[in-house]
This record gives structure tokens, sequence and C-alpha cells, in this order.
């Protein structure tokens, strides 16, 4: 669809400032030249000069700004933040984004973008490395060791002089180079973005002034140096430059290698920067004739075709506002003006509806991170390896393992007969107590929701020092956290508590957790009991050699599908049989005592056909071939309980959907209610849902109700609000501007576009809701 732009005041508005930047300075310099034309042609064509080069001037000043401007877009762009530039999915997305702020500017010759301390550089054509970059643009005056500093570096936007830059064996350029850190006006930014353009870029806009007239042009910074030039095949010594840098704004007289010139010089308020251009004086008395009517024909061109760059520049400016801001009408779900009420919510301009779309979108974000963070702490506790993650994603969730201990605690729990309250205050539990802090103990927990509703696994993070015995801190670390928990519940449940093994790395949680969950299990009575793990008694049964924890452990470790702990168990158990110096019919019975406790779990677990990977026990010819042959086998059995369990969550949201098909007319349907339905946690349900639909719960029932809706204004004449009702939606106002919202079409439009029947009822709906608001 066609956009009418003069329809947007911001749109309006651009217009009018380029115009008012091209008409002001116009209009005084056409009104000066024609007073002084005739008395003194000199004065005229140097004064014409000065206001040109003050307009080139504000032109370089003008895209100087708008470099800065897309360096601070960049800066906030989603697209464009560390995770997503590196991260391989979003890489594509991320050098589309580059290129498209590249093509804002036509004086870019490249862009890239450097997050500091990195080994990579980005730019619109993709990813490459500090060296390949190095290789492929060899400037001669800047060294690959003080361009990686200058990238880490730099905290202020700064412009290299031109240097050539050597792209080929053959081909060289002279190009200027433009360094903008990230984020703008930060004392601590946390990248860089470069472009380079090309010295004519620059110079050219300057030589364009002189028209006929032919000289030199110099752009020097605050400091003297000599930015860019076009020397016209002159030279000029470092002292003549110099002398140059040293003048005054505005028109002077100069003789230089010994022919009189008329030099003007400008300089930017903005960056300092001063613009020069030197011109010989006897070309000004080749140009007497015509003056006039050479000022008439010039000022009407210039107009015109200032007029039709400032609609070009306004347009180019507001292009990328409006689709910005059409995708903010799209996705945002503020209000639409009330004209019933008189109230009026509609932003003023597109820049207000993106600015309130990005708060809607923040607010979703705000929304999601727990259910995010939740997943991410349970990640950790089946597969561990907290040091090899990022510390950005640690700081995303604000998570911190800092403390010098670690241990896990899994926590059930068994209603009193009688008592109801259970529920809502187990759910508190995992809000209020999802990062708790016991500073009398110097620990930090942390609360992860698991899948199964009445359990919960606390991380314990802690301090210990000499003088304290680690089993009697962790005894009282528990028995706190049990208190303040009780103290939610009153007398309403029983906690039953299992605790895994204390470690001084957080990366080994996982085996912790594997630890807890086999203490929670193995003396789960239901009594409010607290299990440690390492205080499981031995069956009298059990095997001498092998601690009856440690199989114990290898058994759960295999239900939960955790390989990396199975392995760690059985290459201990195999340690303490070669360290044990014990005769190899022992070892074989030892090897049968580990088989056995496999192949039982296995069995427990449903996982059958496993005779080509049962080692021989008997025919072993050492004990790192019995090890390899029992981890294949643990390998084996958890690839099929991951295999098992990624089929049960499928089948089961496969059952939730059916559940959702049926009943989603029913507008007390929530996550809440199908976590209560189906016994499974509302972050594991949320995350599972939308990993196999797509989309989140939320946006299927919408679907669902919407498809109805449509389904029922084609085929029936029930009023609206009876249509609403009957899909589960109670606040029919608000409905009708969300399927409008969606649709282009009100709901009486809708029935009235694609209904063969009455438009009475279509009518009256109208009229009833004021759908055309």
């Amino acid at each position: 669809m066609k956009r009418n732009y003069f329809k947007s005041n911001l749109f309006l508005k651009y217009i009018g400032s380029y115009l008012l930047i091209l008409l002001i300075p116009l209009v005084l310099i056409t009104v000066f030249i024609y007073q002084n034309a005739v008395s003194n042609l000199r004065a005229e064509i140097e004064r014409s000069h000065l206001g040109q080069l003050t307009q080139a001037k504000t032109i370089i000043d003008g895209r100087m700004k708008e470099l800065n401007e897309i360096a601070s877009r960049i800066s906030y762009d989603e697209r464009l933040t560390p995770y997503r530039v590196h991260d391989p999915y979003y890489s594509r997305e991320a050098i589309a984004a580059l290129d498209q702020y590249k093509a804002t500017s036509s004086i870019i010759g490249e862009m890239f973008l450097y997050f500091h301390h990195d080994d990579r550089i980005y730019s619109s054509e993709g990813m490459s490395s500090l060296d390949v970059f190095a290789r492929k643009y060899s400037f001669h005056n800047w060294s690959r060791a003080n361009l990686i500093q200058d990238l880490n570096s730099i905290h202020f936007p700064t412009m290299r002089p031109a240097d050539l830059v050597k792209r080929s064996s053959s081909l060289q350029q002279s190009i200027v180079a433009y360094l903008v850190p990230i984020t703008p006006n930060n004392p601590n930014p946390h990248g860089m973005v470069m472009y380079l353009i090309e010295e004519t870029e620059l110079t050219g806009l300057i030589d364009s002034i002189l028209g006929n007239y032919k000289g030199l042009t110099y752009i020097f910074d605050n400091k003297g140096q000599v930015l860019a030039a076009n020397r016209q095949g002159e030279t000029l010594t470092n002292a003549e430059a110099g002398s140059l840098f040293a003048l005054n704004p505005g028109i002077h007289s100069l003789t230089l290698n010994g022919k009189a010139h008329s030099v003007v010089s400008v300089k930017s308020a903005n960056n300092g920067w001063t613009y020069v251009t030197l011109m010989p004086s006897a070309q000004f008395f080749s140009s007497v004739l015509h003056v006039r009517s050479f000022i008439v024909v010039l000022f009407s061109i210039v107009l015109l075709v200032g007029a039709a760059i400032a609609l070009l520049m306004a347009r180019i400016q507001y292009h990328p506002i409006s689709a910005l801001a059409e995708f903010a009408n799209s996705k945002s779900k503020s209000k639409r003006p009330n004209h019933s009420s008189g109230e009026n919510t509609r932003p003023e301009n597109e820049l207000d509806r993106i600015r309130l779309t990005l708060q809607e979108y923040s607010s979703r974000a705000d929304l999601q991170e727990p259910y995010a963070r939740n997943h991410f702490l349970l990640m950790l506790l089946k597969y561990g390896g907290t040091q090899s993650l990022s510390p950005d994603l640690l700081d995303t969730f604000d998570i911190q393992f800092d403390r010098t201990h670690h241990f896990l605690m899994v926590m059930g729990r068994d209603e009193i007969p009688g008592r109801q309250e259970g529920l809502h205050n187990w759910q508190s539990i995992i809000q209020l107590r999802a990062e708790a802090e016991l500073p009398e103990l110097g620990a930090h927990a942390y609360c992860v929701e698991l899948p199964d509703p009445d359990r919960l696994a606390i991380i314990v993070s802690f301090n210990l020092s000499d003088a304290i015995v680690e089993y009697d801190h962790m005894s009282r670390i528990v028995e706190t956290m049990r208190s303040n928990i009780l103290e939610i519940f009153s007398v309403s449940v029983r906690l039953t508590i299992g605790v895994g093994s204390c470690y001084a790395s957080s990366s080994q949680l996982n085996q912790s957790f594997i630890e807890a969950c086999s203490a929670f299990n193995r003396m789960s009575t239901g009594n409010g009991s607290i299990t440690f793990f390492e205080k499981v008694p031995y069956a009298p049964e059990q095997t001498f050699w092998i601690p009856a924890n440690m199989l114990l452990k290898l058994s759960h470790s295999l239900k939960q599908g955790s390989y990396d702990v199975a392995a760690q168990v059985i290459g201990e158990a195999i340690e303490n049989v070669r360290a044990s110096g014990i005769s190899v019919m022992y070892i074989r019975c030892i090897g049968f005592d580990i088989l056995n406790t496999m192949l039982k779990t296995a069995a427990e677990l449903g996982i059958h056909h496993l005779t080509p990977d049962i080692p021989h026990i008997s025919t072993f010819q050492s004990l790192s071939e019995l090890e390899r042959s029992l981890v294949n086998l643990a390998s084996r059995i958890c690839e099929q309980v991951e295999r098992n369990m990624r089929k049960e969550e499928y089948s089961l949201m496969d059952e939730i959907t059916a559940y959702i098909d049926n009943h989603y007319r029913d507008h007390t349907l929530s996550l809440d209610t199908i976590s209560y339905e189906y016994a499974i946690s509302p972050s594991y349900f949320s995350r599972s849902f939308k990993e196999k639909m797509g989309i989140n719960f939320i946006q299927y029932i919408w679907q669902k109700r919407m498809e109805e809706v449509m389904h029922l204004l084609k085929t029936t004449n029930e009023p609206l609000k009876s249509i609403i009702t009957q899909i589960g939606y109670l606040d029919t106002p608000n409905f009708i501007r969300k399927f409008k919202k969606e649709t282009g079409l009100t709901p009486g439009q809708y029935r009235k576009l694609y209904s063969d029947t009455s438009n009475e009822t279509a009518a009256g709906d109208e009229e009833a809701f004021g759908e055309d608001m």
C-alpha cells in the first residue's frame, strides 16, 4: 500500500528543517552577492565561496552527526548485541542490520562493528578476524597494534587523518577512518563503530563549491592535522599548511608558491574542524560577464534542487522510522483512542509509538525472565559446567556462584489431611524464595522449580571458615531454610528434604543434584525427614567393596539421564578397585555388582534390548577396558532416557493441546489451571508448550478463539457480545480492538464482508459497541 507521507507531521517537520537549512544561508548569500557584484566581483565570489564552504561544513557536520546517530542506534539495536552478533543463528541478521545502517549514509565506504577485547570484527559483508581485517585493509601509517589499541581504548569520537590503504597489489585508496565508541557519551564504552570514508567524499563536497575555479581544499582537525586534502597537483610545505590552520575564519589574501591566492577559512563549532580553500586570484576575472543572470539562474536551480533534495532526504530519514512505526502499530498492545470517554491515548507521532512499543516489549521480557531463569538453572542441575558459561549470561539472570562451597537440596511437600492451603503457599515459595540470602550463615540460595509440582530444588552457596565443620554448617543452613519455609506454610504440610554432598566448585552442581535426588528418594517417608546423601545407611546385603551411596548415586544418575555423573561414578569405583590391589576374582565380582546395578536401573526404566552393549565381565583384559565398557553401557542408557523423556514430554504436550482445543471456550482456562490439571509446574509447561507449538500458551488460545469468532461471524446471526462470551472472552470492547488490530476490520465489518446472512445484527453490534473507534 502506497504511503501518503504528507499526512505525517513528523515527515513535514523533516522537510521544513531541510528547507530551512537550505533557504536561510542561500537567501543571505544571494542577497549579499547581488548587492556587491558590481562594486567588487572578487569580494562577491569570495563571500559566495565562504557561504558555500559554510554550507559544505554544515553538510559535513551533518554527515558526522548522522554517523554518530547511526552508532547510537547500533548500540541500542537488539540485533547487534554481542550475544546475537556472536550467535551463529542470528549473525546473518546482524550482518543484514549493519548493511541497512550503512545504506543510510552515502559517504560511508565501509562500516565495522567491534566489541572490546574481541578477536573478531563485523561489517555488512560479514564477520572476520582482526588478522584478516588487517591484511585486507593495510594502512600505511596505522599499524595493526595501534589499530587494535585504538579500537579498545578510544573513549570519544575520533577522526584519523587520511591514510593510504593498500586493498590489493595494484589498488590503493586514500581513506579517512572515523571511530565512534558505543554506547556514545558513556565513560566506559563496550565497543566501537568504525567508518571508512574515502577522502574524496569529504573533499569533493568542498571542491564542488569552486565550480569553474580550480584550487586547493584542506580539512584540519582541532589540533592542526590535515584530515583530508585535494592539492590539485600543488604542494605546500608543513609551515605553509600550518599557517592556513592558524588563520581566523573568514576571507584572506596570501602569497603561496610565489602566487597570490584568495583563502577562505571556516571553523566548525561542533567538532573544531577547520575547512580551507585556496584559489589563485587570477581566476576571478574570467567570470565578469553574465554575473547577474548567473546569480538568478543559480538561485533558481539551487532552490529547486535543494527542495528536491530536502524532499528526498526527508523521505530517506523518515522511511525507516515509518517502517518501525508500522511495526510498532502492528505489535503494540496499547489502548486505542476511546472516543466515548473523550480519552485519547494515541501517541503524538511515530517516535512516541515506537517508544511505547519498546516499553511494552521490555515489560513482556520482564514477565518471561523468571521462566527463562528457572530453565537455565534446570540445565545447570542436569549438565553442570558453570565454568564454561559466559559471565554475561550469568549477569543477565543475576546469578552468582562466588562462594567457596556449593550443595543441592531437593525438597518435597506432603500435605496434612484436612489442610488445603499448601498448593498456593508452595507457589509462594517459588516466587518469594527464588533467591534468598542467609547473612548470618554466609549463605546464598537459589530456588529451582522442578517438573514435578510438589518438588523443588535449592542451590546453596556458602563460605566456610577453617573453624567450622562442613557437615555442621550444612545442617544449620538446611534447618534454617526448612524453618523459613515452614513459616509460610504454618502447619499445613510436612517437608521431606534430600541433601547432596558439598563441593568446592559450582561446576559439580549436577553431581550434588543427583545425590540429593538419591537421598530424597531413598529416605522419603512423608514424615518431614531430612536426609543427607553422605549419611545414607548401608544395607546388610550390599557389597563390601563399593559404598552403597556410590551405587545409589549411579542408579539415580542413570534415571536422570546424567551421563557425566554416571561416568564419573564408574570412574571412581574402578579407581577404588585399582587402588585396593585385590585379586582378579574379586574384581570380576565387583564388576558384576556395578553391572547389575546398571541393568536393574535400566529394567526399572523400561529399557531393554541392551544385550549387545553388556560387557563381558569374565573376559576383560584390564580395568581400563572394563571401565570403557561400563561407561559405554551408561551412555546407551542415558541416551535412551533422554529419548524417553522427550517422547513423554511431546506425548504430554499432545494431550494438553487436545485438552486446550476442547476447553478454550472456558474463560477460566489459564497456565495455572493446566499445570494443576496435569500435575506439572507452570514454568515447565510454558517452556515445553512453546518448544512444541512454536507459540506461547496465551497466543495459542487467542488464535483458537479468533478462528472460532470468525467462523461464527460468517455462519450465524448471533449478536457479537454473545459470540465473544461463548468463546471465553469477557471484555468485549477490548476484544473488538484486538480483532480490528489483527484483521484490519471490526467484527461487524468482517461479518458484512464475508457473511451471506443478514447484516442487521452487524449494524446493531457496531452501534452498541462503537466499533469504528
